[in-house]
C-alpha cells in the first residue's frame, strides 16, 4: 500500500483502545456488522455514524472496529483485531497508511496521554494554552476535508478508512464539501462520523450515513458492568446497588459516565457543596473562607462539575418532583428557603461565564472568589 503524507490527528494516543474488550451492550451490534463484511455478496455500509450522549462506549467501538477491518487476520479473528499482524502494528505506531482521521489536533493534554512523560512535563500554564488550542482545533474545516480526497480517491489501494471524530464540529462549508464523498462511494472506501450532539449535524448529511444501533443498553446489563468495573469500594466506601443504580440514572443509563462519576474526587462531596450553600447564604461563612477551603479539595473545574449536578437535582425538588440523589437530603435542605428559577438562571449562567474564563487563563483563585461570592445570592 502507498503510505500519503502523515497527518497528525486525534487517533487515541492510547493504543490499547484498539484491542480493548468488547463491551458487553455492544455484542449484538459488532455481530451484525462484522457478519457482513464476511458473507459473500454482503458489504460494510459506505459511511456509518456512531451517536450519542458520552459514556456509552461509541468511540471504543468504533476504534475497536476500524482495527479489526484492517486486521490482516480479520477472517480467523471474529472478536477483535489480531494485536500482532503488520496492520496492527501500524496502529500502535500510529503510522497506519490506510487510516485518516479528523480533526487534525496537536497532543491533546486529556486523560488519553495522562502517564505520557513528556505531557507530564509541560507547566500548568503551557497545559491550559495546549487545552484551549485543541479546543480550537476541534473544528473541522472544508480544507480537512479537501486535503482527505487525495486518501479518498487514490484508488486500487485496498480497504481505506476516514474517521471524522466530534462531526457536529464541521464547519457548514465542510459539511458540504463531504456530502460529494457521502454522495460518490468509492470502492474499499470507509468513512466512521462520531458525534455526542448528532442534532447538529446537517440533515443531509444525517440521511447519507447509516447510524450504529449503540444508544439502547439493558439496565440490567448496565447494572453488572458499572458494579463490575467499580468493585466492592470506591475511594474505601462500599458500593451498594441502591448506589450503582443512582450512578446509571445520574448518567443517563451511560455505564462508561456511571463509573467515572463514581470514580470522580467531586462525587463524594456533594453533602458538603449543600453544606457550604447553606453556611454562604445564612452568612456564617465568608465567601473568601469557602473559597480557600475548596480550592484545597477540588479544582475549579470539577467544582463546577459538582455545582452543576446539584442545581440539576435542586431544582427539581423546587419544581416538586423527587430527588435523583437519595443519599443526601435535597428536600431538608430546602424545606426553608427554595431559591427563585431566576436565581438558578443566574448562577447558571455564571457557571458558564467562568468556564470561558477558564479558557481565557483566569486565574483559579480568583475564579473561585467570585464563584463563591455568586453561590452566596442562590
Amino acid at each position: 500500500m502507498g503510505k500519503i503524507t502523515e497527518m497528525t490527528s486525534t487517533v487515541p494516543l492510547n493504543d490499547s483502545i484498539y484491542f480493548a474488550p468488547l463491551l458487553p451492550w455492544q455484542s449484538e451490534v459488532w455481530s451484525q456488522l462484522t457478519k457482513r463484511v464476511l458473507m459473500p455478496q454482503q458489504s460494510l455500509p459506505h459511511a456509518l455514524l456512531a451517536a450519542g450522549m458520552q459514556g456509552m462506549g461509541k468511540r471504543a467501538f468504533v476504534w475497536r472496529l476500524v482495527a479489526w477491518l484492517l486486521c490482516r487476520e480479520r477472517d480467523s479473528n471474529h472478536l477483535g483485531a489480531c494485536g500482532v499482524c503488520e496492520s496492527c502494528q501500524w496502529l500502535r505506531s500510529g503510522t497506519h497508511p490506510s487510516l485518516q482521521v479528523l480533526p487534525i489536533v496537536g497532543m491533546p493534554i486529556n486523560a488519553d496521554n495522562a502517564n505520557n512523560k513528556e505531557a507530564a512535563n509541560i507547566t500548568a500554564k503551557d497545559k491550559k494554552t495546549a487545552k484551549a488550542a485543541s479546543n480550537a482545533a476541534l473544528k473541522i474545516k472544508v480544507d480537512d476535508i479537501r486535503a482527505l480526497q487525495p486518501f479518498i480517491y487514490q484508488g486500487g489501494q485496498g480497504m481505506r478508512i476516514c474517521v471524522l471524530d466530534y462531526a457536529e464540529q464541521m464547519t457548514v462549508a465542510a459539511a458540504n464539501a463531504l456530502l460529494k464523498t457521502l454522495e460518490e462511494p468509492q470502492a474499499q472506501v470507509h468513512l466512521f462520523l462520531i458525534s455526542d450532539t448528532p442534532a447538529q449535524l446537517l440533515p443531509t448529511i444525517k440521511s447519507r450515513v447509516q447510524q450504529l444501533a449503540l444508544q439502547t443498553i439493558d439496565p440490567a446489563v448496565s447494572v453488572d458492568y458499572v458494579t463490575k468495573a467499580l468493585g466492592s469500594t470506591v475511594n474505601r466506601e462500599a458500593v451498594s446497588t441502591a448506589a450503582i443504580e443512582q450512578l446509571i440514572q445520574l448518567a443517563n443509563g451511560a455505564p462508561l459516565a456511571a463509573v467515572a462519576l463514581a470514580q470522580a474526587p467531586w462525587y463524594s462531596k456533594r453533602a458538603l457543596w449543600i453544606t457550604t450553600w447553606q453556611a454562604l447564604r445564612s452568612g456564617k461563612r465568608s465567601s473568601v473562607a469557602a473559597s480557600d477551603y475548596w480550592q484545597t479539595q477540588l479544582s475549579i473545574s470539577e467544582f463546577i462539575q459538582l455545582s452543576e449536578l446539584m442545581l440539576v437535582d435542586m431544582r427539581r425538588v423546587c419544581l416538586g418532583l423527587d430527588a435523583l440523589q437519595k443519599d443526601v437530603d435535597l428536600s431538608a435542605s430546602l424545606n426553608n428557603y427554595q431559591p427563585a428559577e431566576s436565581n438558578f438562571e443566574m448562577f447558571i449562567n455564571n457557571l458558564q461565564q467562568t468556564k470561558i474564563a477558564l479558557q481565557q487563563n483566569v486565574q483559579e483563585k480568583f475564579a473561585y472568589d467570585k464563584l463563591m461570592q455568586e453561590l452566596a445570592y442562590l
